[in-house]
């Protein structure tokens, strides 16, 4: 489910849903304004494919391993990618 392919379209990837993500990341953002953010369009017009929290996090997660997000002293999360 990390990348979309025949029966997983790009929005239900983590690949996907880590991209839109990464759309949301603002100044001085943590785990818990992020997930605020996103759960204002999660499974609406906006963000047509519904992520529990588990899913958030690994998302997160995947971010952070390919190096698109790190994550300061104080726990808040800076994208890495201009």
């Amino acid at each position: 489910m990390i990348l979309p392919e025949k029966h997983i379209n790009i929005l239900e990837s983590y690949f996907g849903f880590g991209g839109y993500l990464l759309q949301l990341i603002g100044e001085n953002e943590t785990v818990d304004s992020l997930w605020e953010k996103f759960s204002l369009v999660n499974d609406t017009s906006e963000f047509p494919e519904y992520h529990s929290f588990d899913s958030y996090i690994y998302a997160l997660n995947y971010l952070f391993i390919i190096g698109a997000i790190n994550q300061d002293e104080k726990g808040g999360i800076h994208c890495e990618i201009n």
